[in-house]
């Protein structure tokens, strides 16, 4: 017997809405939340500090991936940048989906990685790394669309850096040619990446901007200036003059806004 679409939403007990308002109630709620909202914003930030502040590991062993061009060490997965996040992706034989698809779930992380430049112009990488071939990998980024540098594992990194049997985000400075391991996060820390503030947040740099608490002697400049379309970066050496204006007055408003709605 065919149960129709009809059929099954008599079987759920029927959604119960929350009050219905006027403007003014609603409104009142709204700012009750936005209290709790910017509480969480502040924490956010505090921890994001603190995590500047984390010791760092020295990487002394020589690992080797295997690139579109052959193989590669840890070093080149930096790309001459100063950081680099290393997502451990599955797809590989055993894995469900293999071998036309990825684990769903690192998939569907996959399909939220924002535009590269916007990372890339805070001198930071982001790489995906897998035991699957080259030629899969490649196959598969085209199928998705997805452009992000994809690596092959050959030795025990996923095992030494905690990511052999479940995915994660693993984070790195470089000084010069030595590499140190900076953070580390898994499980549902893993479901909050994908824009650039949230991978920007997880690195021993931070977004580089003045308002952020930071370490004596981090690189920063001033908020939204470094903002850029993303086909422009590498056509720009500074702040375009005009972008500056607009930003500073945007800036301006929104305080003066904030201030007005905030005695």
């Amino acid at each position: 017997m065919t149960t129709h679409q009809s059929d099954r939403n008599t079987e759920q007990p029927a959604m119960r809405t929350q009050p219905i308002v006027s403007r003014a109630a609603w409104e009142a709620a709204r700012q009750q939340m936005l209290v709790k909202e910017e509480g969480l914003t502040r924490a956010r930030d505090a921890l994001a500090a603190e995590r500047r502040r984390m010791p760092w590991m020295s990487v002394d062993r020589a690992y080797e991936f295997e690139g579109p061009q052959g193989k590669v060490g840890l070093l080149d997965l930096f790309e001459g940048r100063k950081q680099l996040i290393v997502y451990r992706a599955f797809f590989e034989p055993g894995v469900f989906g293999w071998p036309e698809h990825a684990c769903r779930g690192c998939s569907l992380g996959a399909d939220q990685v924002s535009h590269l430049a916007h990372l890339n112009a805070r001198d930071n990488t982001l790489a995906y790394a897998s035991r699957a071939p080259q030629a899969d990998i490649a196959r598969l980024k085209t199928r998705m669309g997805w452009a992000m540098p994809w690596y092959t594992i050959t030795d025990s990194f996923d095992a030494d850096f905690g990511v052999d049997q479940w995915h994660g985000h693993n984070v790195f400075i470089r000084d010069g040619e030595r590499v140190f391991r900076t953070y580390f996060i898994n499980n549902r820390g893993d479901e909050a990446m994908g824009t650039t503030w949230s991978y920007l947040d997880l690195t021993p740099l931070g977004r580089q901007e003045t308002w952020e608490d930071s370490p004596a002697g981090y690189p920063q400049t001033p908020p939204y200036k470094w903002w850029n379309w993303h086909d422009n970066y590498g056509a720009e050496a500074a702040s375009n003059p005009k972008w500056v204006e607009v930003s500073d007055a945007g800036e301006a408003a929104f305080r003066k806004r904030d201030a007005v709605e905030k005695p």
